[in-house]
């Protein structure tokens, strides 16, 4: 495999700070740039002291950067400042492969993201081409796309658990409840009063409630499995620890069993590196998936009659953001899928 030159947009955030961890062990890459306006001119270990280690660049302006010189970059940017500075980067060189990290390319329909994210999208010219970056279900198109809008955290863990179920019309799509938990480096880096020890700390609360922005994706791609449009009842929560995600999704049967949901799923991802369905009876937890690119997804029966509780986990910074990206990096470039993201889960 030739080495690739990689740069990281937002390399001072959690999940900019994450593709870096991973991407400095990835055997064909050069990480060849480091994005951070308010760090400019600092090295990363000063903003991250665990990169001490590392030989990397000196943090920069994303201006600075020669892009004409960069094979891919990885953006961590906030959504609403990314559209215009890829579009900015596209330009400057047409060739350079895009996976974005932010939810401004997520969304296909330009109206759905201005009511979700308050403001027009700033680069349609570029939405066109986007390809939603869940690598299990998009994988042709990603190889061949320039730019990749890589799923949210809560949408990744939702969407690969219930997608086959749901096209296999396995479940009733109309009827679906998402309880959703994950850490606080979900919401940023940023100083955040949700997000101090001692706010977060010892408790648990929902946040978003009926309005989470996530809520959109999962909508749309379960609505491109059953050919329309489809609301579901999604609420997420604030778990006081760093990184995991857990999504318990409660279910109408369509007059199949849970052996039947297990079956499905078991064989949708039965040649798939980091997606693992357990066996009956066996619960997923974040513990067995944290700091890797691994999922777990396990099927249960619910006391109600016709009803069941699929759960899914993953850590919300690899296979919910950073992880991901260089999965579907990847394929972009013909590399071997899971090359630099090996890592066994951190337990305990």
């Amino acid at each position: 495999m030739s080495t690739k030159k990689v740069a990281v947009l937002g390399a001072s955030g959690y999940t900019g700070s994450d593709a870096v961890r991973l991407l400095a062990r990835h055997p064909s890459v050069e990480i060849s740039a480091l994005t951070a306006n308010s760090h400019a001119g600092k090295p990363m270990s000063e903003v991250f002291p665990h990169f001490h280690s590392l030989d990397l660049p000196v943090l920069s302006e994303w201006e600075a950067v020669d892009w004409t010189k960069q094979d891919a970059v990885v953006c961590g940017l906030p959504h609403g400042t990314t559209q215009e500075i890829i579009a900015a980067v596209m330009n400057a060189n047409p060739q350079i492969k895009v996976l974005d990290m932010s939810a401004d390319f997520r969304l296909r329909d330009e109206a759905a993201y201005a009511h979700w994210y308050g403001h027009a999208h700033r680069a349609l010219h570029l939405q066109d081409e986007a390809v939603y970056g869940l690598t299990e279900f998009y994988r042709e198109k990603i190889a061949a796309a320039r730019l990749v809008a890589c799923p949210g955290c809560y949408p990744t863990a939702v969407l690969l658990a219930l997608l086959p179920l749901v096209k296999a019309g396995l479940l009733d799509a109309h009827d679906l409840v998402i309880d959703a938990k994950s850490g606080v480096t979900g919401s940023g880096r940023g100083l955040k009063l949700a997000s101090l020890f001692s706010e977060a700390g010892e408790g648990l609360s929902p946040y978003s409630i009926g309005t989470h922005r996530h809520s959109a994706e999962i909508e749309q791609e379960i609505g491109r499995v059953t050919g329309s449009a489809v609301t579901v009842n999604f609420t997420p929560h604030l778990i006081p620890m760093a990184r995991g995600e857990l999504c318990t999704c409660y279910v109408r049967l369509n007059g199949v069993t849970v052996d039947e949901l297990r079956a499905t799923l078991e064989q949708t991802y039965r040649d798939e590196p980091f997606v693992h369905v357990t066996k009956s009876g066996v619960v997923p937890r974040t513990q067995n998936v944290r700091g890797s690119n691994h999922v777990q997804i396990g099927v249960f029966p619910d006391r109600i009659k016709g009803r069941a509780i699929v759960i899914a986990t993953l850590d919300n910074l690899v296979k919910g953001s950073a992880g991901q990206a260089i999965q579907n990096m990847n394929l972009m470039f013909g590399w071997p899928e899971a090359t630099g993201l090996e890592q066994i889960a951190l337990f305990p």
